[in-house]
């Protein structure tokens, strides 16, 4: 007799969601986190005393409507206190682009990049929605024959067909080039260009100028898809999403256990039987689901010593490299930005002057340095949420790219060198915002590492290449969540369809796992 039907191990939300869907379906289910709070990267937390900031992951903008319904979030405390914010790219002689929708306002954009802006978003629509037949399913293995697979892709080919001739053709041309071409060929402005190649290598360690990084705009630009039309930003700090994950699961029966780090997982011949915690304590399943990245899981988790040797090659190769850093500022007012007011302040601004300011800030992680001028994704959640500040004061929260895991000079030498690094960037369009500032953080590739458990402190749980997306992700013998552990199953981000707050990860490898009649 085991303990449970299933433990998932990582309370983040892909965890929450598969753990969700295994509950409805009428399984015993177990939620090990090894953090004392839940939700993962979907993290709100206290920076400086009485300052509170969603700590990795800033804003939502691809979650499944499906999971939302289907856990009644919203009565469980998920709510938006700005939804669909526009972005906001700044300019030191205040010529500043905002970008809305499929609306374009600044000085600086020819007449016929309005056109040729609507144009491409059109155009993204109809890929990305290609992208959800995929996405919104296990991913089909091209070389067996099972009728679900053939299904999905022929559900795919009716999509390419639907896109028309001209439309499928550039979507073949596009997907493997890089987002400095296209948008050298699609756009006049530089302002307008260098905003949206930031939205293809946020979060990754890419510039411009690499392949694979129309995908990940892509993978970005999926969101419209799932109801977002611009970021939105989740009252209380996104810690609020995984609160109201885990007290719906919990609402259906899921056990939720903080503070419970697994040391092992446990196998008894060639099948996953339990977990060991790091307290000692052994607890038995029929089925463990690790929402952790997969190379902690094969490598940390199971161990290669257990595990066939070629595919703990083709696990130990998955790359995981991360460019991407936050910073945190606790200001005791509000700052001012030149050319803007208050209203403008509540969405969401970028410092991304020029496609070539991208890439040189992205030459330095090359060579594991940091950037000298990084480009910024910037937030100041206090002016749509008050209750993240003292009264009057003001967080300002930034995604910066680029900083390596592991730089040369190390970490404790150039902590408060990169710091003050990016203020200085900052104050190039906020004058005087230094003076405010009275307390900072920042995290780096290495701390978001150790402090949410991703290997290299990539967020996707490895980098969305095409060798290690869809059919191919994370790796040959573990891509549709099942592995080659008998009864051991990956659902993070990791796993199809990649990372971003979007719990289809999660979702998918529950319908897997029922389908497949586990934990029965």
């Amino acid at each position: 007799m085991t303990d449970f039907d299933a433990i998932i191990i990582g309370g983040g939300h892909n965890g929450l969601v598969c753990a969700g869907y295994l509950a409805k379906a009428g399984k015993k289910v177990l939620v090990l986190e090894a953090r004392s709070e839940l939700g993962g990267c979907a993290a709100t937390t206290e920076f400086v005393p009485g300052f509170r900031v969603s700590s990795c992951a800033q804003w939502l903008y691809q979650l499944s409507p499906a999971i939302i319904k289907d856990f009644k979030l919203p009565s469980y405390g998920l709510n938006f206190s700005a939804e669909n914010l526009a972005t906001i790219a700044l300019d030191t002689a205040e010529n500043h682009l905002r970008i809305a929708g499929d609306n374009l306002d600044g000085p600086g954009i020819a007449a016929e990049d309005h056109q040729n802006f609507r144009d491409f978003r059109r155009k993204m629509r109809k890929y990305a929605k290609l992208m959800q037949i995929a996405y919104e399913t296990r991913p089909p293995k091209l070389v067996e024959h099972d009728w679900r697979d053939k299904l999905t892709m022929a559900r795919l080919g009716l999509g390419m067909k639907g896109l028309g001739k001209d439309d499928m053709s550039d979507l073949m041309r596009l997907i493997l080039i890089n987002i400095y071409d296209v948008m050298n060929e699609t756009f006049t402005s530089e302002q307008l260009r260098a905003a949206l190649a930031l939205d293809a290598v946020i979060g990754t360690p890419m510039g411009p100028r690499s392949p694979n990084t129309v995908f990940t705009y892509l993978h970005r630009f999926f969101g419209e898809t799932q109801g977002f039309n611009g970021v939105s930003q989740v009252t209380g700090g996104l810690g609020q999403l995984g609160q109201a994950l885990s007290q719906s699961v919990a609402a259906l029966g899921v056990e939720v256990r903080c503070d419970q780090r697994v040391a092992s997982i446990n196998k008894t011949h060639d099948k996953a039987t339990g977990v060991t915690l790091a307290s000692g304590e052994t607890l038995s399943a029929d089925l463990i689901v690790s929402s952790a990245d997969p190379v902690t899981t094969f490598k940390n988790l199971v161990g290669y010593a257990h595990i066939e040797t070629g595919f703990a090659r083709r696990i130990e190769h998955i790359r995981s490299k991360s460019g991407t850093a936050k910073v945190h500022l606790a200001l005791s007012a509000l700052p001012k930005f030149k050319g803007l007011n208050e209203q403008d302040l509540k969405h969401r601004l970028i410092i991304a002057p020029t496609m070539n300011d991208i890439e040189r800030a992205f030459n330095a992680l090359k060579y594991d340095e940091c950037s000298e001028h990084p480009a910024l994704d910037i937030s100041i959640p206090t002016l749509n949420d008050p209750s993240l500040a003292p009264s009057g004061q003001h967080v300002l929260s930034a995604i910066v790219q680029y900083a390596p895991h592991s730089p040369k000079a190390g970490w404790d030498h150039l902590r408060e060198e990169f710091l003050n690094r990016v203020i200085s960037e900052i104050e190039r369009y906020a004058p005087g915002i230094s003076d405010l500032v009275c307390g900072k953080e920042l995290l780096t590739p290495s701390d978001i590492e150790a402090e949410f458990g991703m290997t290299g402190g990539n967020w996707h749980h490895g980098e969305l290449t095409m060798d290690q997306v869809l059919m191919t992700r994370p790796a040959h013998g573990a891509t549709q969540y099942r592995t080659p552990i008998d009864g051991l199953y990956l659902c993070g981000a990791g796993s199809h369809p990649g990372g971003g707050l979007m719990g289809l990860a999660g979702k998918n490898a529950a319908q897997e796992i029922i389908r497949l009649g586990d934990a029965a």
